[in-house]
Order: C-alpha cells, then structure tokens, then sequence
C-alpha cells in the first residue's frame, strides 16, 4: 500500500500495482509479501528495491537480532548515573 501511496499520479500506481503483480506471478505470494515486510522496515517504498531484495534472495535471509541475550552484570561496567553526573571529570 505504502508503495502505491507514495505516487501522485493513479496512472503511475497502476504501473508499480501491475509491476507487483508480475513479481508476484514469478516469486510467488510469500515472497513477495516477506520482500514487502522487509522492504518496509527498512523505510523503502519503491518497486525497484521490492525487485532488488527478491532478486537477491533477501526475503529468505532470516535476520538474527543483534544481542539475543542481556548484557551481564560486572562490576566495571557504569551505569546511567555515571554519564548523567558528568561521570569521573
């Protein structure tokens, strides 16, 4: 939606609507919406990068979070208090 939103003109989202169609009819529906999804999180709204990530297969790449567990507890590591008090100057 957000990709035909983003035209001004309803001719130019009748374009990107048949162009999603087609990615549709050669990736198939999964696909295509997982390449929608991350399109999205990354804030790009154009059919050119919906195409690019199928393409490249990078709607199958399962993104692993960052930190999958909390940090632990040491004795050196400051809290929020040390940066908010002007800490150690």
């Amino acid at each position: 939606v957000k990709v035909l939103e983003s035209r001004q003109h309803p001719e130019q989202a009748f374009k990107v609507g048949l162009g999603l169609l087609n990615l549709s009819k050669k990736y198939g529906e999964e696909r295509l919406d997982r390449a929608c999804r991350r399109a999205l999180e990354f804030g790009t709204y154009s059919l050119k990068a919906i195409k690019n990530i199928l393409e490249k297969g990078l709607d199958l790449v399962q993104e692993e979070p960052l930190f999958s567990e909390p940090l632990p507890l040491h004795e050196n590591i400051r809290g929020s208090s040390y940066y908010s008090e002007g800490g150690g100057q």
